[in-house]
């Protein structure tokens, strides 16, 4: 239990941070409220001089088309408005898909390193101490000394001296069994950081493709093609395509870092169990 709550605090935490975003339009409206200033008059007023003077459309006063729905309410927050904010916007909708992935990731990666940081141990004193209390005091004290330490290398030794009485091959079994439920428990999330890490770039090509598709669309409807008339679908699809990529590269080294450490405790569980076994057999456990 202890675990599960670990990782899903850890995801909540994430997921709070992510959500700070969405209810700052409130405080947006209320900032512009109080402004004073009739926004709505003064288009209405900028159109009516800009129709009179001219039917030219070069001469017309063109109102900035505001997004709505959950992008709408983001631009119009002060998050919005910041640098970031408006690359997140200028991104398009597959951003919010990219945000969920790196929420996801964060919250991965700040748990596996907490709970892999807090399952090492010092594997030869630990052997050590446990194989002294063997001879000495016998197999219940050496149990209660793995009992005493935290860590996946002292649970396997503890469920080996547990079936001690019954002979090396009881206790390599139960070793293995053990490993194998530590070892899911080491792996756990790993496979979702992995997707994260390969779905990522695959988000930020479909933004790259819906950018182009809407800068071509463009092009396609105008009369005068120009710059800037394209420039907003390009940079939809650099902007979409480098989050994918920054999303999944700590991803994918955050993936291959606790491969590696998963892949030493493996290691260190082999070498101990052998030992253990070594030990009670040479000590007549059988």
């Amino acid at each position: 239990m202890a675990r599960n709550g670990l990782f899903s605090t850890a995801l909540v935490a994430a997921l709070f941070l992510a959500a700070v975003a969405f209810v700052s339009p409130v405080w947006a409206q209320d900032a512009e409220e109080e402004g004073g200033l009739n926004i709505e008059g003064v288009m209405n007023t900028s159109d009516s001089l800009a129709w009179s003077t001219s039917d030219s459309a070069s001469e017309r006063v063109v109102v900035p088309e505001t997004k709505s729905g959950l992008m709408g309410a983001f631009e119009r927050s002060p998050l919005g408005r910041s640098g970031a904010g408006k690359l997140f916007i200028a991104g398009g909708n597959f951003m919010w898909g990219l945000l969920l992935a790196a929420i996801v990731a964060l919250a991965i990666i700040i748990e596996r390193a907490f709970t892999l940081a807090k399952a090492r141990t010092n594997t030869r004193r630990l052997i050590g101490t446990v194989i002294t209390t063997l001879r000495n005091e016998g197999v219940t004290a050496a149990a209660q000394v793995c009992e005493r330490t935290r860590g996946p290398i002292a649970a396997i030794l503890h469920s080996g001296l547990l079936r001690a009485d019954r002979g090396p091959e009881a206790v390599e079994k139960a070793i293995e069994t053990s490993g194998t439920i530590e070892m899911a428990f080491l792996e756990r999330g790993l496979v979702a950081l992995s997707s994260v890490a390969n779905v990522a770039p695959l988000l930020g090509f479909l933004g790259t493709v819906s950018g182009m598709i809407s800068a071509f669309e463009a092009i396609a409807n105008a009369d005068n093609v120009n710059a800037k008339l394209v420039a907003s679908g390009i940079s939809e699809a650099l902007i979409t395509t480098a989050t994918g990529l920054i999303v999944a590269i700590p991803a994918s080294l955050g993936h291959s870092a606790f491969l590696s450490v998963i892949d030493r405790f493996i290691i260190e569980m082999e070498e101990t169990s052998a030992e253990l076994v070594e030990e009670l057999t040479q000590l007549g456990h059988r």
